[in-house]
């Protein structure tokens, strides 16, 4: 009696953990895109390492509401179901690699056709959100996954290993929370306009960036970039009409 109680105990602990840090998931019927469940908090923001750009300071304290997030990039298939063609550059991969030589305007007409057959609310995450993921739930991880330099080639397609092209999702480590390929492999696509000091004046409460801007954010590195560039922290901005072979997206959505 008393072994069966310690047990329990035990798995109810293990379960309450395990949800705490993430890990229930959905998914998408129409696409296949599963989506893991993140518990919002607050954590430091910015360049908590001491090794970054300038618009990656001041680091702060931001809070964040619970949100789904995609646990795998959006893939060359899912990208064909909702708008049947491919754009990629790295086409011949396949269906199960990240979708590339897609624009911020690109991901927008995809998201709007996306929710229309889905009935859903998907959207791309913000800078704040992306990185809250990517840290493993706002931990004080360098990477999405590790803060190890030698580590990170379990973690991340980048230059040091890729054979200068995109791989398959979900082939190296997930990070804390069970989410692939946030570091490496292509960069992603943020909600956000881009300023390199809203930093300094940014909302505590679930920041959307400044209101207005000429570029829009994108995170993470790719499988062209050095280790500095697959920083979590990290931070870049192009026009939202540009369309790179490094880039590509992933979605959230509010529970």
């Amino acid at each position: 009696m008393h072994r069966k109680i310690v047990l329990s105990v035990v798995f109810f602990v293990f379960f309450v953990s395990f949800a705490g840090a993430g890990g229930k998931g959905s998914k998408d019927p129409t696409t296949g895109m599963e989506f893991i469940f993140v518990k919002g908090g607050c954590y430091d923001m910015g360049d908590t390492f001491g090794d970054g750009e300038s618009d990656e300071k001041p680091v702060h304290k931001v809070c964040i509401s619970d949100f789904y997030i995609g646990q795998y990039e959006v893939t060359q298939g899912q990208w064909k179901t909702i708008m049947g063609s491919n754009l990629s550059d790295f086409s011949f991969c396949g269906d199960t690699c990240p979708v590339e030589m897609i624009s911020w305007n690109d991901t927008q007409e995809f998201i709007q056709k996306l929710n229309s057959k889905t009935g859903k609310s998907y959207r791309l995450p913000t800078e704040a959100e992306w990185e809250y993921a990517a840290r493993s739930g706002g931990k004080k991880e360098k990477y999405a996954g590790t803060s190890s330099d030698s580590e990170l080639s379990s973690y991340a397609w980048y230059n040091f290993n890729s054979d200068n092209e995109t791989h398959p999702v979900g082939k190296k480590k997930p990070n804390g929370i069970g989410i692939y390929d946030m570091s490496g492999n292509v960069y992603e696509w943020c909600q956000d306009w881009f300023s390199s000091d809203y930093y300094k004046n940014k909302p505590r409460n679930n920041p959307q960036g400044p209101s207005s801007d000429s570029k829009r954010v994108f995170r993470g590195g790719s499988w062209l970039n050095e280790p500095q560039l697959l920083r979590a922290s990290d931070r870049n901005d192009d026009d939202p009409s540009i369309r790179h072979r490094r880039i590509g997206f992933r979605l959230v959505r509010t529970p």
